[in-house]
């Protein structure tokens, strides 16, 4: 009797160590790595463009994305919440308001989520660029030069005296990236011969196209004078409205020379059998955009390796009527 009281007491505990065993031998599943992608006007083909590429880079990789539209400040500071409570280690953030940057920081490091913003820079309460915060985008005052001289170009092609040409700036200062655009693209034009008594400013109260053309508008009616017209713009909305001005005001199109910059929201206009004033666009990198701050989110949260503080792009492709579908194509944009 005590030799089978001692042998069940031996194979219990045999069974209990080997129990304890297997359960060392396996090892937790570590979590899914969940990353936000947040976009102020997720209706624009810019911004699906950016969730597209933030997608793939997702599939690729092994984490999730979660997609999020914020067009205003509320719905940002609820997406940053929402985005804690779903267990997300980081977001990519193009922000409604760029003066919303200290206080989306300070929700973040709150809730101790990584990010960085794409596109927009944040601004601080002295309306100074937050240099302590990553980014990535396009270089504005660049691209906007780059717009500046593609018109100089096409304007000294079709023989334009500098006499009978001016230039109409769609201007919205509310917002550091497009007061940038059109800063460079004056710089450009001023610096390429136009004198700054033919440029003018046309205000626009909102970055529509009903804003630019409105504007615009104004602008043709108070200078009759003019028989040729270049057109600037933070992008392509902003230099259709003003194209479809000129249209308004009986000008061929012979006589304007319009340049976008983005090169996603021009596509019909482009498709279209004959030539516009809009002479083409800047076709900027969304797929990039989305894609690399995607996947710079996701090495920080897996390998600790922090991305670059900003990385500026500063060229972009001229598309016109003739290579608009294969650069888009070449992009993985179509």
């Amino acid at each position: 009797m005590k030799l089978l009281t001692t042998l069940t007491i031996a194979l219990i505990a045999a069974i209990t160590l080997s129990g304890c065993g297997k359960s060392d031998s396996t090892p937790s599943q570590p979590q899914k790595i969940k990353i936000g992608f947040l976009v102020k006007q997720p209706e624009e083909g810019w911004f699906q463009t950016e969730w597209k590429f933030a997608q793939k880079a997702a599939d690729e990789n092994g984490f999730e994305l979660i997609k999020i539209p914020v067009p205003d400040g509320e719905k940002v500071m609820n997406a940053i919440q929402s985005l804690s409570v779903q267990g997300a280690g980081g977001f990519v953030l193009c922000t409604p308001d760029p003066k919303l940057g200290p206080a989306i920081t300070q929700k973040a490091a709150q809730l101790n989520l990584k990010f960085m913003t794409v596109d927009d820079q944040f601004l601080d309460p002295d309306g100074k660029i937050m240099a302590n915060v990553h980014h990535l985008g396009m270089s504005p005052y660049d691209i906007g030069k780059q717009a500046g001289e593609t018109e100089l170009a096409e304007m000294k092609k079709r023989g334009w005296a500098m006499a009978d040409t001016a230039v109409c700036v769609n201007t919205f200062e509310q917002l550091d990236t497009a007061h940038q655009r059109t800063e460079g693209a004056k710089a450009s034009l001023l610096a390429g011969g136009i004198p700054p008594e033919k440029l003018f400013l046309a205000a626009n109260k909102a970055t529509t196209l009903d804003g630019s053309f409105n504007a615009t508008d104004a602008c043709l009616t108070q200078h009759p004078e003019v028989k040729h017209w270049l057109l600037v713009g933070m992008n392509d909305n902003a230099v259709l409205g003003a194209v479809r001005a000129t249209e308004n005001h009986n000008f061929a199109a012979a006589d304007v020379i319009g340049v976008g910059i983005n090169g996603t929201d021009c596509w019909a206009e482009l498709s279209k059998p004959q030539q516009t004033g809009f002479f083409g666009s800047l076709l900027l990198s969304p797929n990039k955009h989305g894609y690399q701050t995607t996947l710079l989110i996701y090495h920080w949260l897996k390998d600790g390796t922090e991305p670059p503080m900003t990385t500026y792009i500063r060229s972009a492709t001229f598309i016109n009527h003739d290579n608009w579908k294969q650069a888009v194509t070449d992009n993985g944009m179509m």
